[in-house]
């Protein structure tokens, strides 16, 4: 093996029997080229333990700063769904402002169903989604979700491709829900925080507990005239506002997620460092919505 990937490196069985030395080479270097060893070990493992396909973007690693993620991809769940007995492929659709549509719930399975979508041109806006997996021997399962549920994707660290793919982002989206119920799929994201000192962030100390949490009086306060918004200030207000939305709130419990996220941060963060951890916070609410669809009454 290369320096890329020591000899030394202790792999699983799983990733021995699923990956031949010169492919692990390639997925550290093109698709996991920031982990360190242990974060390339767990996402080696779990994509071979799952029997996913890194190089058909079905697993992802992610790293912002010292924080990893190993990430499922919608294709995960298709990919999967394949293999399951009595498969058959969903549907898809989106469903557009001029579109004439209509759903109800089914008084005997007491699951929402689309009755009624007839499509004419101009189509006009995005304005929601659904999906039917079908599956021989079951009944369908269809998610249906307005685009306002999931307006943080076009916000998030992902917002660019979510903007000019809308319906194909949004289509995987509402198509993972329902393949995720129909099938009994269940896939682990995972985040890894290292706690790696940079070379130019001060080494963190536990007992040194640092609140970067902006100050109410700030939020709240009016703001003085000034040629240029202060992009620091502008960031931790940004960052306070979708902490909140994620369930994060008080002076605790958001310096507890920096310390979780961001443990190397220092007493002045800069602009970079506030933007790494604001990425961190987007991918997190991002995560949620996928999380969510357990307790979704339309999944």
């Amino acid at each position: 093996m290369s320096k890329n990937l020591p000899s030394t490196l202790p792999l699983t069985p799983a990733i021995t029997e699923a990956f031949a030395p010169q492919v692990l080479e390639v997925i550290r270097t093109s698709i996991a080229p920031t982990a360190n060893d242990q974060e390339f070990l767990l996402f080696a493992h779990k994509a071979a333990s799952y029997g996913l396909d890194p190089f058909k973007n079905e697993i992802f690693f992610i790293k912002y700063g010292s924080t990893a993620r190993i990430q499922f991809a919608a294709e995960a769940y298709l990919s999967k769904a394949r293999e399951k007995e009595g498969f058959q492929p969903p549907d898809t659709q989106m469903v557009h402002e001029n579109d004439e549509f209509k759903i109800r719930m089914n008084p005997e399975t007491k699951e929402m169903e689309v009755v009624l979508h007839e499509i004419g041109f101009p189509r006009g806006k995005i304005i929601g989604a659904y999906s039917i997996a079908y599956r021989d021997g079951y009944k369908p399962v269809t998610v249906i979700m307005d685009i306002e549920e999931i307006d943080h994707m076009f916000k998030g660290q992902n917002k660019d491709n979510w903007i000019k793919w809308t319906a194909d982002m949004f289509g995987k989206h509402v198509q993972q829900r329902a393949l995720k119920k129909q099938y009994g799929l269940e896939f682990d994201d995972e985040t890894i925080t290292t706690g790696e000192a940079e070379s130019n962030i001060p080494e963190y100390k536990p007992q040194e507990r640092r609140d970067i949490t902006p100050e109410q009086e700030v939020i709240d306060a009016p703001q003085k005239p000034k040629t240029e918004e202060d992009p620091v200030k502008k960031l931790r207000t940004e960052i306070t506002k979708k902490l909140k939305k994620l369930g994060v709130n008080g002076k605790e419990a958001v310096s507890d997620y920096i310390n979780m996220h961001a443990p190397n941060m220092g007493e002045h963060p800069s602009l970079a460092e506030l933007t790494g951890l604001l990425d961190i916070i987007d991918m997190d609410l991002d995560m949620k919505q996928m999380q969510e669809s357990n307790g979704d009454e339309l999944v």
